[in-house]
């Protein structure tokens, strides 16, 4: 059987995802019909005969009018993160298929944060920051390192999950927060699961892995920042408005113990002159966890792995449940 499809998504960022090697890749099983259109310019004319849409960052949404375009339409292969702006209850009803390259996006979210974690367990940022403030060499300080320092995550999302199975390789205690987690996901992770208010108190090192959502806008503020132990970090490589600014800046000057590494900020990146810039102990990176380049490649080859699995019959790895938050195995 040969499918129809077409890619639609921000012709920007295509070549990014969807390399040669990737097309040819998805186009062993996939006819492709028309040329690239970017996802809002589609028309009934691209959408007719469509089995499966291919696409990523500026999908189009799977409303009731393009469905109706493209009745044949079961599967989309989502070369990107979070689905919410994509799927709709019409397109559940319709039994439209959607697979996403989210997972992949938490691995390489996961590799930089473990880098970050190991890095200011050995107060890496503050020697660095150090040295060039001072134009000198800055004496060492006794640090933890990993040997059986404690490690919170907020939120076992897939991100968090994928943290926690890094930092499994290594000498810590991991300790997370996360309200919908079940003890037996936390047991399979080697995580102990703590109210918010214990973890930010007793771990060495903080690192964010929420969504940002109407409850969690702000969620780290005073209290729990000021609560955080002598000499812990706290590293945000989710999204800047998980945390209140003005507070993070107000503990950051009274705390010179603390640091923070944040490579998310609200608003991003910060203006020039933000104080955030005059913190001796909070290093900014300009959103570099998420894939970049030519990581992009690897959701691509994400997706075409799915078609191949979709085409053979076998389980999609990272299929996405009708809540567009999980995904299957």
């Amino acid at each position: 059987m040969t499918l129809t499809g077409i890619y639609a998504m921000n012709p920007a960022l295509f070549e990014d995802v969807y390399g040669p090697g990737e097309r040819a890749a998805i186009e062993q099983h996939v006819h492709i019909r028309h040329p690239l259109c970017p996802g809002d310019a589609l028309t009934p004319e691209h959408l007719a005969e469509v089995d499966v849409l291919i696409t990523g960052w500026g999908a189009p949404r799977l409303n009731a009018a393009l469905l109706a375009a493209a009745p044949g339409l079961g599967l989309v292969l989502y070369g990107a993160g979070s689905t919410r702006g994509l799927v709709t209850p019409d397109s559940w009803a319709h039994g439209v298929r959607v697979t996403s390259a989210g997972p992949v996006i938490a691995e390489t979210v996961a590799e930089f944060t473990l880098a970050q974690i190991l890095y200011a367990l050995k107060h890496g940022w503050r020697y660095a920051l150090g040295s060039l403030r001072n134009r000198a060499p800055v004496p060492r300080q006794p640090e933890l390192g990993t040997g059986g320092s404690t490690v919170g995550l907020v939120s076992l999302g897939a991100a968090g999950r994928a943290t926690a199975r890094l930092l499994s390789r290594h000498d810590v205690h991991v300790q997370a927060y996360d309200p919908y987690a079940s003890p037996d996901m936390a047991a399979e992770l080697g995580v102990r699961l703590i109210p918010l208010d214990e973890l930010f108190a007793t771990s060495d090192v903080v690192s964010l892995h929420t969504p940002l959502l109407p409850d969690t806008e702000g969620m780290v503020g005073a209290r729990f920042l000021e609560s955080m132990k002598s000499d812990a970090t706290l590293i945000n490589t989710a999204r800047g408005g998980l945390i209140d600014e003005p507070a993070l800046i107000e503990v950051a000057r009274r705390r010179p113990d603390l640091f923070f590494a944040l490579d998310v900020t609200d608003p991003e990146p910060p203006p020039a002159g933000s104080p955030l810039f005059s913190l001796d102990n909070l290093v900014i990176t300009p959103h570099l966890a998420g894939n970049l380049g030519p990581e992009r490649r690897r959701l691509g080859r994400a997706m075409a792995g799915e078609l191949e699995r979709y085409v053979t019959g076998r389980p999609l790895r990272h299929e996405v449940t009708a809540d567009g938050t999980r995904y299957a195995a």
